[in-house]
């Protein structure tokens, strides 16, 4: 997702909110969508209560976008915007809490807490789909620092790690066989 409206069509599709109105949620998505760089990409997208503590204590709606490098959190006012981002780096934890109708999405980070607002399904799903997202970024991150370990020793060398790992069943026969055919073939 690049664009504000495809942004905001994906909250509509998947349930993670909608705003106040489709107007107001195009223009707080329009600002994420001015922010976003080259090579990033939302995979996530929503929009809830920012600052959430009661239905009558809360900042009103933001969009919020996961990126591969960060959670922007964006609202657009009659005058002026609120804008801010957080690198996945920072993130301690995502916590989802229910009450009876209402939920909260508790974005923890190393400077501050965000609590958003929204249907309490919504939120669990949400506070789900964010869990595993940076949990699978994270994991792919590990994997490719591996591989530059790896790759900074001679093929030689590299291949007798490879047939420790598949020796050892830390890697399978065809992971063996597909990285063993990657350095034979730099």
């Amino acid at each position: 997702m690049k664009t504000a409206k495809e942004m905001y069509q994906y909250c509509l599709d998947n349930g993670y909110g909608k705003g106040f109105t489709k107007g107001w949620g195009v223009k707080h998505f329009n600002l994420i969508e001015k922010a976003l760089h080259d090579e990033e990409e939302v995979f996530i997208a929503f929009m809830g209560l920012h600052n959430f503590s009661s239905m009558t204590k809360h900042n009103n709606y933001f969009a919020y976008a996961i990126t591969n490098k960060r959670i922007i959190m964006a609202q657009k006012k009659l005058i002026g915007e609120n804008f801010k981002t957080v690198s996945l780096d920072y993130i301690n934890d995502i916590e989802f809490n229910s009450g009876i109708v209402w939920g909260t999405l508790k974005i923890d980070t190393l400077k501050e807490v965000f609590n958003v607002g929204l249907d309490k399904k919504d939120a669990k799903n949400i506070s789900e789909k964010i869990q595993s997202f940076i949990h699978d970024l994270k994991k792919t991150d590990k994997e490719s620092e591996k591989a530059t370990v790896v790759s900074s020793k001679s093929p030689i060398e590299e291949l007798k790690d490879l047939k420790e790992l598949l020796d050892s069943g830390a890697l399978t026969q065809e992971e063996f066989d597909d990285q063993k055919k990657k350095i034979l073939n730099r």
